[in-house]
């Protein structure tokens, strides 16, 4: 979709943006996420981070919260995430 001068833009940025990562249940998986997360968003803090198993035990869905200052900064977030050999799903 092309923005025009007339449409307003989707994201205001600064703004708070959840993100949601999941992957096969891991030790390190929690971890994990922090470290990639803190690359993109140095700010970040660990309150900002939910984390929950899936009914079977076999998954973890992390939820951050990001304070996004654009949208490089989230598509660079996307495509650590989306790259990472942790992560199966990123929304």
């Amino acid at each position: 979709m092309t923005q025009t001068p007339d449409t307003p833009p989707l994201l205001e940025f600064p703004c708070r943006f959840p993100i949601k990562i999941m992957g096969a249940a891991h030790p390190e998986f929690t971890r994990t996420v922090l470290e990639v997360t803190r690359i993109h968003a140095p700010d970040f803090e660990e309150v900002d981070l939910v984390v929950r198993e899936s009914s079977g035990g076999n998954y973890l869905a992390a939820t951050i919260t990001v304070r996004a200052t654009s949208r490089e900064q989230l598509d660079d977030l996307y495509r650590a995430f989306s790259g990472h050999p942790m992560v199966k799903m990123v929304l």
